[in-house]
């Protein structure tokens, strides 16, 4: 009888497991299973497998949305790198090659480069514990900077068109679902604002494809520097420096005004060899690589586009909880041909807003999630650096940076 008991356990928790194969209790958002009677990953919907619970189970309302995956191509391990030294290199792959390593574990195989402590030491991305920024710090001060953006859209500025939503699950589908533009109305008075005119005057200054070569002229050049000086008259720009400046991380305006010209307006080549890139580019005008639409994560150049009827926007699948501007929008729209699956932005904000969060993040979490507070709803935001390629000693310049997720309380 004994002999028997193991038997009657795993028939039992072969029901069991069967059992779980048809719900999705536990299993939202997993990968296809091929041995489930019904699914549930973010696809289910769109080839009618779901099992009969997924809608309830996988996408109330109440969870946190993280309405991406990833959203664009994160940036490859290859570096520009000395092989003797960390310079450039922390966290990079394993190389067999190389005479001295800077991944996480080459502590644990004693095969680390002399200066991995000092340069790559685990205090998100700074070399003293003293100078880490924690969760808390960095809430702190998104706070502080959402409260100080005085130019933003007030409510009576922007009239918005959401029209439909679909589930993270159709926004591949190519399907204009919205037969309106997503702007009925902006005050364009806004765009008069020293820092917002700035801002504008850069977006052209651009080619979209990858590929091609970016050349700016003395005029061009000199709208980066004007565009910098606006923005750190700003209240909001003043409030990130001052935290910075805190924190160790510049030690003068000068100092943080050329690192964020480098990281954000230095070139570098995503396609051939010429330099045909930027942080800027990418986050703030858009670019186009294999077909598709990369970055593009600003409210202004989608208004702008649209208005010139080289926008047409398709559908939303995440609406923020913010009552007021700025608020967020992930978005499917097609960009003069090309298609957007999901593009997140913040609606309503000024350019100094963005450029202030995307920057704390990029400083304080680079390749991470940064986690941040506005008006008292949380934000994620996700960063990239590009690897390829370093200024000054041994930084990097942005690859991207986008809102990720929210949380709805």
């Amino acid at each position: 009888m004994r002999a028997c008991v193991p038997l009657t356990v795993a028939v039992l928790c072969g029901l069991a497991w069967a059992g779980n194969l048809e719900s999705c209790a536990s299993r939202c958002n997993e990968k296809f299973n091929r041995d489930a009677a019904c699914q549930c990953d973010r696809r289910c919907s769109r080839h009618g497998d779901c099992c009969e619970d997924y809608e309830h189970l996988c996408t109330a309302k109440e969870e946190p949305e993280a309405f991406l995956e990833l959203e664009e191509e994160a940036p490859d391990n290859s570096l520009y790198s000395a092989p003797s030294s960390c310079q450039g290199r922390c966290r990079e792959a394993f190389d067999k090659h190389h005479p001295c390593h800077c991944n996480d574990r080459c502590q644990e195989f004693g095969n680390c480069c002399q200066d991995f402590e000092s340069l790559c030491g685990d205090h998100e991305g700074f070399s003293h514990s003293r100078d880490a920024i924690t969760k808390e710090e960095l809430q702190s001060i998104s706070e502080k900077i959402y409260k100080a953006d005085t130019n933003k859209a007030q409510k009576e500025d922007i009239v918005l068109n959401s029209q439909n939503r679909i589930s993270p699950s159709e926004t591949g589908d190519q399907v204009d679902r919205c037969p309106e533009p997503l702007f009925t109305y902006v005050n364009e008075q806004l765009f008069s604002k020293p820092t917002y005119a700035a801002f504008i005057n850069l977006l052209n200054n651009y080619q979209r494809a990858t590929g091609h070569g970016e050349h700016f002229n003395a005029q061009q050049l000199a709208e980066q520097g004007v565009f910098l000086r606006e923005i750190m008259k700003t209240a909001v720009m003043q409030e990130l420096f001052s935290f910075l400046h805190h924190q160790n991380r510049y030690g003068s305006e000068q100092e943080f005004v050329d690192d964020l010209k480098n990281m954000w307006f230095g070139l570098y080549s995503r396609g051939n060899e010429e330099a045909d890139s930027s942080g800027f580019e990418h986050v703030f005008s858009g670019e186009i690589k294999k077909g598709k639409v990369t970055g593009f994560h600003n409210w202004i150049r989608f208004y702008l586009q649209e208005k010139e009827g080289l926008v047409d926007y398709y559908s939303h699948n995440y609406d923020g909880p913010w009552d007021s501007y700025p608020d967020v929008l992930a978005m499917q729209f097609n960009w003069d041909g090309y298609y957007k699956e999901v593009g997140s932005a913040f609606i309503g904000s000024s350019p100094e807003f963005e450029f202030a969060l995307y920057s704390l993040c990029f400083i304080a979490r680079p390749g991470k999630v940064c986690q941040l507070s506005l008006g008292g709803y949380p934000l994620a935001i996700q960063t990239y650096p590009w690897d390829k390629t370093t200024y000054g000693n041994g930084k990097k310049h942005i690859a991207t940076a986008y809102v990720v997720s929210s949380t709805q309380q």
